[in-house]
This record gives structure tokens, sequence and C-alpha cells, in this order.
């Protein structure tokens, strides 16, 4: 069937399937360019949060004790009795923990690059009942226990971020001293309880002024933990391994509140077998970004945490990279229009004409990207979207000749980025949104073509290739 086909045509559609690598070739680039973008506004969150504060965890309060347990090994013939020692760490969670705070929200500016910062006003709360888990115990039969001083202990992310706190032990004030002492836990705050009563419940109270980027998160590390945030961030985004039992958000900001037991968290199982707070930095979500397919490579064991995201929810350079995923398809149904009218017009469309209408649908994206770094990402579209569409309708004007069919062909561009903006603002629904586009407009060629004698087309008479 090749050897009857018309030598122009074919030699015109090996022009085009060329034309088209080289299209992707642009787009695969401007998606280069995007990613770049997107890392540099990673690397501008982290300079924020070296130079100011990072996201913070926050376990706590918690009662530990320092403990040394020596113990006599028996010589054997001339071999003397040795004195061993091991240094081990006790510690007792609350019984209840309640936390009420609020969240301020503040944009921080690198550059072209905003991040976003909070001060959150925390009031806590803990009770302990049971001091049962601070009693040393032997591991040893003639093991001696030695322990210091109980101390409450405070665990942060990053301890740069306390601006004030106010410790109390049953409605007296502590002396707060910084650090927790501990070896798990790098940052934090703590006060020593040199006369620890363990016949009656103690009720700890502590208000913290912290600081932090972005995200900030709770250890539930309590028999019973109970949370509740507020905050004028109207786009909160909950993570970690506990949801709110109850939230509500608007344009005026968020509350949520957070219920969690023991029974369903090992987070205090976990304290005590040494494990260190939830990395929650901007290095932890770019690393779950570009592995989320591989959560493996990023998984650490750290304890349990519930936690908001103060997320900008149409981030200029995460819309723009879905936008140029979809540019293939844009060319190809942009030249499946061309080749289509040159078929019912006769008109005869050159390949530097095809090529310079790619070239122009390629650069939106330049366009787009370059344009949502400085304005709102709704308004850098339309301008875009505007420009490529006002450019097209005059080109296929004089390429398919006359204003009608370029009007026609503009709004058919224009139809297709509205299209474009429906993909990208639900992300929920793209799919099937993107399949019955893609079905209708393979039903309007078929609808358009039904007619037409592809043999003729082809160059080879009915009859002929038996």
């Amino acid at each position: 069937m090749l050897g009857g086909m018309n030598k122009a045509l074919f030699i015109k559609l090996a022009i085009l399937a060329v034309i088209t690598v080289l299209l992707c070739i642009v787009l695969a680039q401007i998606g280069g360019l995007a990613h770049e973008r997107q890392w540099r506004q990673f690397t501008a969150a982290k300079s924020v949060e070296q130079s100011f504060a990072g996201p913070q965890a926050l376990a706590g309060p918690l009662l530990v004790r320092a403990c040394k347990e020596s113990w006599t090994v028996p010589g054997n013939g001339d071999k003397k009795e040795v004195v061993e020692s091991r240094d081990f760490w006790l510690t007792a969670a609350p019984g209840r923990l309640q936390v009420n705070g609020s969240i301020s929200p503040e944009v921080r500016k690198r550059g072209l690059f905003k991040i976003n910062t909070y001060a959150s006003q925390l009031n806590i709360e803990a009770r302990w009942d049971d001091f049962a888990a601070l009693a040393p115990r032997a591991e040893h039969a003639n093991g001696r226990t030695a322990c210091a001083d109980a101390a409450l202990v405070v665990a942060l992310s990053d301890p740069r971020g306390i601006r004030t706190a106010e410790l109390k032990r049953n409605g007296q004030a502590l002396g707060v001293l910084p650090g927790t002492t501990h070896p798990s836990f790098a940052g934090g705050l703590h006060a020593v309880l040199p006369e620890l009563r363990t016949d009656e419940p103690m009720i700890v109270s502590l208000k913290l002024e912290l600081v932090g980027s972005q995200r900030f998160g709770i250890v539930p590390a309590a028999g019973d933990t109970q949370v509740t945030l507020q905050s004028s961030w109207p786009h909160p985004s909950f993570a970690g391994q506990f949801l709110p039992v109850e939230h509500q958000t608007g344009v005026s900001g968020f509350s949520a509140r957070w219920q969690v037991s023991s029974l369903a968290s090992t987070a205090v199982a976990d304290v005590r077998a040494g494990k260190g707070l939830p990395d929650l930095s901007s290095v932890a979500a770019f690393n779950a970004y570009t592995d989320e397919n591989n959560p493996a490579k990023t998984a650490t064991p750290a304890l349990d945490v519930l936690s908001v995201d103060l997320i900008d929810p149409v981030n200029p350079y995460v819309m723009s990279d879905r936008a140029i995923k979809y540019g293939l398809m844009f060319i190809a149904l942009t030249f499946v229009t061309v080749g289509l009218t040159e078929l019912l017009t006769g008109r005869r469309v050159h390949p530097v004409q095809y090529l310079l209408v790619g070239m122009a649908l390629s650069l939106f994206f330049l366009l787009l990207l370059s344009l949502s770094e400085h304005l709102p990402f709704l308004v850098a579209y339309l301008i875009a979207a505007g420009a490529a569409a006002l450019v097209l309708t005059q080109y296929a004007a004089a390429m398919l000749g006359g204003w009608l069919r370029g009007l026609a062909f503009g709004t058919g561009i224009a139809l297709l980025y509205g299209a474009l903006y429906v993909l990208l603002s639900r992300e929920q629904t793209a799919l099937v949104i993107g399949a019955v586009l893609l079905f209708a407009v393979l039903a309007a060629v078929m609808t358009l073509t039904r007619r037409l004698d592809w043999y003729r087309m082809g160059g080879e008479r009915r009859g002929e290739g038996e």
C-alpha cells in the first residue's frame, strides 16, 4: 500500500514528524526550566529556615531521668572480678495532654519567591497520675542503679524558634533551661525537678510562643492527646499519621481539633524506645515530592505526628509543570485541526507554517511560567493564553486564506486553553475530562472526514493494489 501513496504527501508527513520531535525537545527544555525554578524556590525556603526557623515538630512535656546501672562480673581462675555499667534513660509520658493554640501566618520573600512562616501561641497542659515508668529496674542479678533528678522536657525541631516559654508545676513557676539533656532530642527546653512527689498527681502547664516555617506538628505522646489549633490561613493541609476529628476552613482561616488515644498511636512506646522527632523540613518535603513513587527512599523511623502545612493552593511552578505535560497533546490537536482544514478546503499549508504554529503553542508555556512568578496564576494564564490565541488567529487568517477561518481557528485554540485550565484546576477529575475531550475531538474528526475518499487522497485508484 505504501508504494502507491503520493510521494509529496509522504514527505510532508515525515517533515511534520520531525517538526513534532523538535517541538517535544522545546517542551522538554521549558519543563526543565520549570523544575529549575522549583528547585530555586526550594533553596529559598531552605534559606529562610536557616536564618529564621524551620518547620516545628513538638514533643512533650515529658518526664525523663538519666540512670546508671553497675554490676559485678565474677572472674575465672586468675582473672579478677570486673565492674561493668550501662547508662539508660527512663521516660514517663503524661496520661493526658491538652494543647490549645493559634497560628499567625506571615509571608516572607527571598527574591521572587514567597515563603510562608508563622508565629504560634500555645497553651499546653499535661497531667501525670502514674510515675511507675520512672522507677529504675536492674537488668542484672547483682545490679545497682542510681538515677539523677527527674526533669521536664519539651523537644522541638528548631529551638531557635522559641520566643518565650513559661513553665509551671501545680501552679508554681519553674526555671526553664535550654536543651533537653536527652540524647534522642537535639533541641528544646527542660526544667529540673529535684523534689518529685510520686504520691499525688502532677499538672504541668506551658505557655510557649514559637515561630517556624510552613509546617507545624505535635507528637501525641500521652495516654490521651487533645489538640485544638486556629489560624487566619485559609489553605491548610492536614498531614501526619492523624487527621483532625473536626475542622472548618474558609476565607477567614481554619480551625481544627485532634483527639488521639495511646491505643491508636505508638508515640508513647516510641519515646521510651528513643525514637526522634519527625523531619518536617523543606528537604524532607522536597524529597517526598521528587520520590513520591518510591517512599522507601525517604522513610526514616520517627515518632508519630499530627501536623498542618500552610500551603499555597496554586503553586505557579507545579501548575506550570502540569500544564507543560499537556503540551504535546496541544500540538497534536492543533496539527490535526490544520491538516483537517487542508483536506476539507484544499488550502495547502507549508511545513514551516506548521513549525511556527507549534512554536507559538510551545512558547505559551514559557510565557505562562515567567508571568506566574510576578502575577497570580489565573491572571498570568489569561494573559499568556490571550496573547497566544491572538497571534495564532491573525496568523491562521493568512495561512488558511480568510479571517473567518482565522477566527474559527483562534476560537478553537481559546477553547483548548480553557479546557487546559479546567484540567489544571480540577486535579481529581482531570483524567475523565481529558478522556472526554480527546474522544470528542476524535468523534469530530471522524464525522468531518466520513465522506473523504482516502484512496484518492493517497494517490491510489480504486481497485488497484491487489
